[in-house]
């Protein structure tokens, strides 16, 4: 079997946990902030977890990750 790429922009928005979960930075945080409020920012600053019915797709796109 030949090697598969890595899709090289999912590598960089993405990384793998320990546990084999993808973790991701949050949208809506990029510009129009006036009106949002400093809590939502704030937690817009966090990263979270890839959805699960995404998780399936993305270990295709991110084979070595």
């Amino acid at each position: 079997m030949p090697k598969l790429k890595t899709k090289r922009a999912a590598a960089k928005r993405f990384k793998k946990t320990g546990n084999g979960q993808l973790k991701r930075m949050k949208a809506y945080k990029s510009h129009i902030l006036t009106k949002k409020s400093q809590k939502r920012k704030r937690n817009l600053r966090k990263a979270t977890i890839t959805d699960h019915t995404n998780a399936k797709v993305m270990k295709k796109i991110l084979p070595y990750d």
